[in-house]
C-alpha cells in the first residue's frame, strides 16, 4: 500500500484540505471516501492536549493520502479555518453523513470536545467492530488493542517483511514517548515532527480501511444497527463531565447480556463436522420418507462464564 504523507501546518493548507474534503464528499460515487482518524498528544484527553491530528483518506485507489495536521502549531485554526465554500474541518467532523473511522474513539472524542468544542458525528469504531465479530460471550469480554488486532486479522496470513516493518515502526515511535524507554510525550510537540513519530502516526491509521472492510462491510443491517448504537454511546459518554479517560475498566467490552446473546446467535458458525452430521440426518430422513423438522442445535442461550485463560493484557496502542 502506497501512502502519500502531507504535513499540514498553515491555515492555507487547512483551507485547501477542507475544500478537497467537501468536493470529494459532494461528488456522487459508488465508493464515497471515508475518513480514518487518530490523534496524538501529551496525555491525550481533556486533561492534556492534542498535538497531531492524523487523517487518512481512503478513496478506493491504490494510493492513500495521509495528512498530519499540526494542531500544536495551529491550535483552533486547525478546526475553524474556512475553505472557499465556507466549511471548516469542525463542520466536517460534525457532519453525520461523512463516515469517520477511529480505533477506540473515546479519548480522541474527549479531547476534541473539551478543547475545541467538536461534537463528533458519523463515528465508527473498529475496536468495537472487532469485539462484536467474536463468536462467544466469553471471548468478547475484553477489548483488543490496535497492535493485536492488526496482527490477528491483517497478518494472520504472513506478508513477508510487512508485519516486521509495521511492528518496528510502532516500537521505534513508542521508544520516543514512553517513559519506560526513557521517552516523553513532549516529543509530539517537537517541530519539525520527527520522522519516527510521523511514521508512527501514519502506522496507526494505515490498516484501518482493511480492518473496517473485514468487520463491517458485509454485516447484516441489524448487526450494524446494534453495534452502531455502541459507537454513539462511546462518543456521548466521552463528552460527559464525569468521563474518566484512564482506568482498567476501559479494557472491558460494553456489551450487555442481551447484546451478547444476540451476537452469539449472529456470529454462530457450525463446525464442518456438525454440518456433515446434519446433512447425513437429512439424507436419512429423506430416504426413510420421514417428515421431521430440520435438526438445529445452534445457540439457544447466552454463556456468561469467563475463563481466566481468556484474559489478556489490554493496550490501546
Amino acid at each position: 500500500m502506497k501512502i502519500e504523507t502531507e504535513f499540514v501546518d498553515t491555515t492555507k493548507q487547512i483551507g485547501d484540505l477542507v475544500d478537497w474534503l467537501v468536493l470529494r464528499h459532494a461528488t456522487p460515487s459508488l465508493y464515497p471516501p471515508t475518513m480514518y482518524i487518530d490523534l496524538e498528544g501529551k496525555n491525550l484527553c481533556r486533561e492534556g492536549s492534542i498535538s497531531i491530528f492524523t487523517l487518512l483518506m481512503d478513496t478506493s485507489t491504490s494510493t492513500k493520502r495521509a495528512c498530519l495536521i499540526d494542531v500544536h502549531t495551529l491550535g483552533a485554526h486547525a478546526f475553524n479555518t474556512s475553505g472557499a465554500k465556507g466549511k471548516t474541518l469542525k463542520d466536517i467532523l460534525q457532519d453525520e453523513n461523512i463516515p469517520k473511522v477511529f480505533f477506540d474513539v473515546r479519548n480522541d472524542s474527549d479531547a476534541l470536545f473539551m478543547h475545541f468544542g467538536i461534537a463528533l458525528l458519523g463515528v465508527e469504531d473498529v475496536q468495537l467492530m472487532e469485539s462484536a465479530t467474536r463468536k462467544t460471550t466469553a471471548s468478547r469480554r475484553l477489548l483488543n488493542g490496535l497492535a493485536k488486532t492488526v496482527e490477528d486479522y491483517i497478518f494472520a496470513v504472513p506478508r513477508g517483511k510487512e508485519w516486521a516493518n509495521w511492528k518496528s515502526t510502532k516500537e521505534n515511535g513508542q521508544r520516543l514517548f514512553k517513559a519506560e524507554y526513557g521517552g516523553s510525550y513532549d516529543i509530539f510537540n517537537c517541530r519539525p515532527i520527527p520522522e519516527a513519530i510521523a511514521s508512527y502516526c501514519v502506522g496507526d491509521v494505515q490498516y484501518l480501511p482493511e480492518l473496517r472492510e473485514k468487520f463491517w462491510a458485509h454485516k447484516p443491517r441489524d448487526w450494524r444497527a446494534m453495534v452502531g448504537e455502541e459507537f454513539q454511546k462511546r462518543v456521548k459518554a466521552s463528552q460527559r463531565s464525569d468521563y474518566q479517560p484512564h482506568g482498567r475498566d476501559r479494557a472491558l467490552a460494553p456489551w450487555s447480556k442481551e447484546q451478547n446473546c444476540t451476537l452469539d446467535g449472529w456470529n454462530y458458525v457450525p463446525s464442518y463436522r456438525h454440518i456433515d452430521e446434519v446433512e447425513d440426518d437429512w439424507h436419512d430422513d429423506y430416504n426413510d420418507g420421514q417428515d421431521d423438522d430440520w435438526y438445529d442445535d445452534g445457540p439457544t442461550s447466552c454463556r456468561d462464564i469467563i475463563s481466566d485463560c481468556d484474559m489478556h493484557l489490554y493496550y490501546s496502542d
